[in-house]
């Protein structure tokens, strides 16, 4: 009686066991860590314009020639005074946020970034692209940056690219089936080395 309540015990302690060490992880395969660290792109390890350490100004492959430009909507060379002067800084993965400043004139209202966001998130299918403060944790501020060769990039935001659209401008688009027909040169313009205020 006594060997076989011994038996029942070592039984249950080992069953015990090997439920606990596979609690929340019975659905991983061995070896799968739990939690790891954003991985710095690739691109920006090896890109000096992906850094975060250059300002670049960033030119649609497919159009006038004119510099993006972001006021209030990013545009093509709408010459409104406002900033044409990117810095794509990456935050993990293949995602950067993309700060935006004025001309390097010490004026600090120009050294003090704002940063892309998508607008209308959502609520419409072709969406644009809006200047803020900037918020690295914010994910309408994250966007992706894809070499496309030749020294040129597409840009997009979760599942739609930065496309231009006759009528519409630059826009944030599906792509569905057809194909990616926008593309960007990025043109250095020094080092990204701006004090901002406070």
């Amino acid at each position: 009686m006594v060997t076989m309540k011994w038996i029942i015990g070592a039984a249950v302690l080992v069953c015990t066991s090997a439920l606990v060490g596979c609690q929340g992880g019975a659905d991983k395969p061995a070896g799968t860590p739990t939690a790891a660290a954003p991985a710095t792109s690739a691109a920006a390890a090896t890109d000096p314009l992906l850094s975060g350490k250059r300002e670049v100004t960033i030119t649609r492959v497919q159009g006038s020639g004119e510099a993006l430009e972001i006021s209030g909507r990013l545009e093509e060379g709408g010459d409104t005074g406002g900033r044409t002067l990117f810095v794509p800084t990456p935050i993990g993965g293949d995602r950067y946020v993309i700060k935006a400043f004025g001309v390097k004139d010490d004026h600090p209202a120009n050294d003090d970034p704002s940063c892309w966001q998508v607008n209308g998130l959502d609520i419409e299918p072709e969406l644009t692209i809006g200047a803020v403060v900037c918020d690295p944790d914010d994910p309408i501020q994250r966007f992706t940056i894809i070499a496309k060769g030749d020294g040129t990039y597409a840009i997009g935001s979760e599942t739609r690219y930065l496309q231009h659209l006759p009528g519409n401008g630059l826009i944030l688009k599906e792509l569905g089936n057809a194909k990616l027909n926008t593309t960007f040169r990025f043109t250095d313009k020094g080092p990204a080395d701006r004090q901002p205020i406070n």
